[in-house]
């Protein structure tokens, strides 16, 4: 089964915490069990991989029975239950969610002063929540973390589309002016003081880049961009990558393609074990693009904050 969503957990917080207070790692963990989650599940993070998925959606539980309250946090980490909270308990509901919490006053006013997202119900809806869907518009049931790391991820595939659109149109030249740019973000040569190169063209015998690690030139690493649509490297490319670096004596290799790589192409990539060859396919150049802002900027910049809960501590007496 999916992992629950947060509206699901509502009420087996609400239960957990009936017997007494308890710390919210206690809670989790209790979860985890009684949903029978499985060892992956437990450890599945968040799109952003910024925390676990189903800790988050504990806590978001917990958070809005705290909105209407039927829990609070006496103190830091620990969940008790309210009298109102025994009160709906005993009602014996089958289940507690957002409609249910609708009931009281001080969740109403919450929810009027937030934007509200809905959806058409799970059947429709792209966000991996667990929930079961319903005729009439739901609201959606993943966390408000978990729908900005969605919709952040949807930017970047957005972006990565763009980013390899624009290189497979890009002049040669300038493609493996980008390959360089690359490989000195992450470090290769910057670091040293060594310098990187454009050496492709007539004659280049296979070898389109060249970054020394360090500033006499005594560690290189050669490099090979191949700017094409979404076609695939085969074996024979790699094979004669690896002459080209036999030919100057190499031990290390770094082929970038716009395209993808054949299963055939990674294994021919391995077959010589001094030579360590690289193989980077056009999915990954542009991730790396885009984790070390190799031709991409910073648009917008969203800052989320989170009480201090150091602060709010109250002091020793």
């Amino acid at each position: 089964m999916p992992i629950p969503g947060f509206q699901t957990l509502m009420l087996p917080v609400l239960r957990s915490v009936a017997a007494g207070p308890k710390v919210l790692r206690d809670i989790v963990s209790e979860l985890e069990d009684l949903f029978h989650l499985t060892p992956e599940e437990r450890t599945q993070e968040l799109p952003s991989g910024r925390g676990i998925l189903f800790y988050n959606r504990t806590v978001w539980a917990k958070n809005y029975l705290k909105q209407a309250g039927l829990v609070q946090q006496p103190r830091r980490g620990v969940v008790e239950i309210t009298d109102r909270g025994r009160a709906l308990l005993a009602e014996n509901p089958q289940r507690i969610d957002i409609e249910v919490l609708e009931r009281f006053p001080e969740f109403r006013a919450i929810r009027q002063r937030s934007r509200v997202l809905t959806v058409e119900g799970e059947a429709s809806s792209p966000l991996p929540t667990g929930e079961t869907g319903a005729a009439k518009p739901l609201i959606a049931t993943a966390t408000a973390e978990e729908r900005l790391d969605l919709a952040a991820a949807e930017l970047d595939t957005a972006l990565r589309d763009e980013i390899l659109t624009r290189l497979r149109n890009s002049p040669p030249r300038f493609f493996e002016r980008v390959v360089l740019d690359v490989l000195k973000a992450l470090g290769y040569g910057a670091g040293s003081g060594g310098r990187s190169e454009v050496v492709g063209g007539p004659g280049d015998g296979g070898i389109d880049g060249i970054i020394e690690e360090d500033r006499l030139g005594l560690d290189r690493i050669y490099v090979q961009a191949k700017r094409y649509g979404d076609t695939s490297v085969g074996a024979p490319t790699i094979q004669a990558f690896i002459g080209a670096l036999q030919m100057r004596g190499a031990t290390k290799g770094v082929l970038i393609t716009t395209g993808t790589f054949t299963r055939q192409a990674e294994e021919a990539a391995r077959t010589i074990p001094a030579l360590r060859i690289v193989l980077i396919d056009g999915e990954r150049l542009a991730d790396l693009m885009i984790r070390h802002s190799v031709g991409v900027r910073t648009k917008r910049t969203i800052e989320i904050k989170d009480v201090d809960l150091d602060y709010f501590e109250p002091e020793a007496a």
